[in-house]
């Protein structure tokens, strides 16, 4: 099986945030048969309340790339088993969370069954998940939608706000240029 470009949401508004989302791209950036292609920077975004309960703080969100050919189905198993061993209530999924993890995109894959849909499908109405998208791979097409990240973002709706997490903190997954020394001075 060939290498899919998956692109995977993370967010956290319960406990140290950041923390939790570190841990989540560390667990991720270690998956089999998979390599870590990019870090979106962490975004601050108000709780969007769509029918569920988020509570009142605030998440930290995030996109992750991975090149994998770990099939979709067993992508989903490892997300879940990530979420639950970062302390995720799995009976009250709608409610505050230490950590979330979604499937936006896998590869141009369109899956439609019960317990997985990708396109993620809210994802187009997300300014939270849009952004730090737009930030990895602006020209991705949605399969469904026909559209570039960017042309979605441009046109969402979600008034909500999201904003760049100041100072972005430093982090174990390295994906961002360090400020320090050069070496060759």
């Amino acid at each position: 099986m060939s290498r899919e470009t998956v692109f995977i949401g993370f967010g956290s508004n319960v406990g140290d945030r950041v923390d939790f989302c570190d841990r989540a791209v560390t667990l991720l950036s270690l998956l089999p048969h998979s390599q870590l292609a990019g870090v979106s920077l962490l975004y601050e975004t108000e709780p969007v309340n769509d029918g569920s309960n988020p509570g009142e703080g605030w998440f930290l969100n995030g996109v992750v790339q991975i090149e994998t050919d770990i099939a979709p189905k067993s992508l989903l198993s490892v997300l879940r088993e990530i979420e639950r061993s970062l302390g995720r209530d799995q009976d009250n999924r709608s409610g505050p969370r230490t950590i979330d993890l979604d499937i936006l995109f896998y590869g141009r894959r369109v899956i439609n069954e019960p317990d997985l849909v990708v396109p993620h499908p809210r994802l187009h109405q997300r300014r939270f998940v849009l952004m730090p998208l737009s930030e990895l791979d602006p020209l991705f097409v949605h399969p469904v939608r026909q559209r570039t990240v960017n042309q979605m973002l441009a046109e969402v709706d979600d008034r909500s706000e999201v904003r760049l997490l100041f100072p972005q903190p430093s982090t174990r997954y390295g994906s961002r240029p360090t400020c320090g020394p050069r070496l060759d001075s």
